[in-house]
């Protein structure tokens, strides 16, 4: 493995016009949603196996069906799998997978939180709906120091949330990863470039979670941030396949 170039980036998110903005449009508070996710549901929705089989192992991502499944990219050995409980939910589940040869084994799952409105094939900016989709992962940052991330990693103040948000917000963006959706890669997460335009949306990541929805990012514990900066590696080439269940399905 080879460790992210985060010293050479560190304080680079001062400089960026409009970042506030940026994080705005894509994360942040509303109304709370209810329920919580549960990380046992994954299980209700996996295929089926032979008997003996070990449940942990599987050649497909579960769940996933063939149209996304083949924009997985080939080289891809790390999957970061969002499984939203239902279109309009805010409840989600975080599942990695690890593809050792030909083989997906499930390495850690976590609870989670999506848009406070559910998911939607066609994101657009404040529909407060997570997009559903493929997408890489290649940068990440936050307010605190790099925690020993594999991924580049840009720390600086300019992630921190707006005070005037509830203080159980505050601490949404201490550590962030990119999803590559509609930003440029290698530039940190809250580069406000958009080239789709911006009625596309963005600044869309995995970030700390407050209990409830957001704006469209995908929010998880805070043990669970830190384990996936450790281990989310750029030679591995990380992706998040995210979206609701029947929208991963289609």
């Amino acid at each position: 493995m080879r460790r992210g170039s985060g010293a050479g980036r560190a304080v680079v998110a001062s400089v960026v016009v409009g970042l506030l903005l940026a994080v705005t449009s894509a994360c942040g508070g509303g109304a709370e949603p209810s329920g919580k996710g549960d990380a046992g549901s994954v299980g209700k929705a996996a295929p089926t196996r032979p008997a003996g089989a070990d449940p942990t192992r599987t050649t497909r991502i579960p769940v996933v069906g063939d149209r996304l499944q083949r924009r997985i990219p080939a080289d891809s050995r790390q999957v970061v799998a969002v499984y939203g409980e239902a279109r309009n939910s805010a409840d989600s589940v975080v599942v990695l997978y690890t593809k050792h040869g030909t083989a997906w084994d499930r390495t850690r799952s976590w609870p989670a939180h999506n848009g406070k409105k559910g998911w939607t094939a066609d994101h657009r900016e404040d529909d407060d709906r997570s997009p559903v989709g493929v997408f890489t992962l290649s940068d990440a940052g936050g307010v605190l120091r790099d925690p020993g991330a594999e991924l580049p990693y840009t720390r600086s103040s300019a992630f921190a949330a707006p005070r005037w948000w509830p203080k159980s917000y505050w601490h949404d963006f201490d550590h962030v990863i990119a999803i590559d959706y509609n930003r440029v890669k290698g530039t940190p997460p809250n580069d406000p470039t958009r080239p789709e335009g911006t009625s596309k949306g963005g600044g869309i990541w995995l970030h700390l979670d407050h209990g409830s929805g957001t704006s469209a990012c995908v929010s998880l514990p805070e043990p669970a941030m830190r384990y996936l900066l450790r281990t989310l590696d750029p030679d591995r080439h990380p992706v998040v396949v995210m979206g609701d269940r029947a929208g991963l399905k289609t």
